[in-house]
Formats: structure tokens, sequence, C-alpha cells
């Protein structure tokens, strides 16, 4: 049963990481081929980091991403907050009903209704342009918020409530306890929630796709406007790089989540040690 079970799992992850291994490899090929593989060379690579237009689009999407990690991380965290407080059973379940609703939406859906209301807004205000910029990291900061709430928020419900009081009855205020107390507690969620923010925006198309204007280009909107034409090798090369940059942020990800579940047991061993 065991060894059936290995081979099933081999199998399936063959199937999920060969296309993203062939990219690897052909992307240090030295022709344009995807079936012959004539000679190892980063060919590719100096060509990508000649082109100034695929480096302009990358650098948007950087700024787009950090800003929208920012900001949604910001959020996130106060939104967090606010729900772990409410009392209300069917308040704080109709609140986290709310949040995961941008989660399971279709991101179509949600691209295309984000992008009705901005060009709404826009005519109302009389706006030349009624898509640009602020529009898509408007969209990235509501499509990533959720992502850094469900990370902040089981943290605050592990987080004992009587620290948070017993600062404020030593002198703190509400924010200078929270700063002092509750943030060192759960920012190991805020890092992995902003990982999470930081890789969903720069990953996205869809969403990006309706609410972008024209004078602001995204890598995935720039990739796709090539497939129209002719894909070269050096896109295997750049999708290679933002692979190795993914991978990095999950592994650190994992990391903070790891020794954030062992300082929990380690506490929760101490406490019944100290129960005893």
């Amino acid at each position: 049963m065991k060894l059936s079970s290995k081979i099933y799992s081999g199998i399936i992850f063959c199937f999920l990481f060969a296309p993203i291994a062939v990219l690897l490899v052909f992307s240090f090929n030295e022709a344009k081929s995807l079936s012959v593989f004539s000679e190892f060379s980063f060919k590719w690579y100096k060509e990508l980091f000649n082109d100034s237009n695929t480096l302009g689009a990358l650098k948007n999407t950087l700024i787009l991403a950090v800003a929208a990690t920012v900001i949604s991380s910001i959020l996130g965290t106060a939104a967090a907050v606010g729900i772990n407080k409410i009392r209300s059973r069917w308040y704080k379940t109709a609140m986290n009903t709310v949040t995961d609703i941008p989660m399971v939406n279709p991101d179509i859906i949600t691209g295309i209704s984000l992008m009705l209301m901005f060009v709404f807004v826009g005519r109302l205000f009389g706006a030349a342009t009624s898509l640009n910029f602020a529009t898509m990291l408007i969209a990235h900061v509501t499509f990533c918020t959720p992502y850094v709430i469900l990370q902040v928020l089981p943290k605050l419900q592990q987080m004992d409530p009587s620290l948070h009081e017993a600062a404020m009855d030593l002198g703190c205020t509400p924010i200078k306890a929270f700063l002092k107390v509750e943030l060192p507690e759960i920012l190991p969620g805020i890092i992995t929630g902003a990982i999470m923010a930081f890789t969903l925006s720069l990953d996205d198309f869809v969403i990006s796709y309706f609410t972008s204007g024209t004078g602001f280009e995204t890598l995935p909107i720039r990739i796709y406007n090539m497939t129209k034409k002719t894909v070269t090798p050096k896109m295997y090369a750049l999708a290679t790089i933002i692979f190795f940059v993914t991978l990095t942020l999950l592994l650190i990800s994992n990391v903070i989540d790891n020794e954030d579940r062992r300082e929990l047991k380690e506490r929760k061993r101490l406490k019944r040690r100290t129960d005893k």
C-alpha cells in the first residue's frame, strides 16, 4: 500500500512539475527550439536584460506588488484585530464570510466588477481616463487583504487575551499595548500574509488586465500581449527567474510557520508543566 501511494504521489508531482522543468531546461538552450537542446547558454538571459520594454514591465510589476503588499498588510492586520475583538457570534460569522468572498469569487468576476465600478466613478467625476495605476493598486489591495487577514487572525486567536489587558493596567495606551505586546506575537502571521500578498500580486493577470490603463503595463499583461505574436525564449528565462523568486518566498514563509508552530508547542508544554 505504501509503495503504491509513493508511485501515485510521484506521478502526480511529475504531472505538475514536468512543464516547469521543461521551461527551466530550455531557458538555457542556445537555439529557439523547444524540442532539441543544442547547447547550454545564457544567451536568452542576456537578451532579457537588454530588453528595456520587458524590464520596464517588470519594474511596474514590482512597484505595484510592493505597494499592494504594504497597504494590504496594514489593512489586513487592522481588520484581523477588529474581527478578533467582536463578541457577537453572528456578526463575527458575517464578517468572516465577507472576508472570504474575494478569495472564492472567480477572478474574472472580480476584475469585471471592479472595472465597471472604476469606469462609473471616473465618468461621475468627469475624469478623462478611468483606469490607471491607482485603479490597479486598489484592485490588488482588494484581493490581497483577505489573505493577510487569514494569516493574522489565527495568531490573534492563539494569543492570551489577558496580555493586552495587563499591558494597559501597567499604564500603556491601547496603541502602545498593541505595538509592545500584540504586534510581536502576530508578526509571523503578518510576514506570512505579506509574502502571500506579494506573490499573488506579482502573479495576477486577470484582474490586472481588466483594471489597467494604457500607460501602465505589468509583466503578465506584457507576456499575454507577446503571445499574440511570438514568445521568444527570453520569456522562458524571465519565467525561470520569477519561479525561483516565488519558490524562495514560499520557503521563507514555511520556515516562519514552522518556527511559529514550534514556539506554540513549547508554550503549551511549559503551560502544562506550570499547571501541574
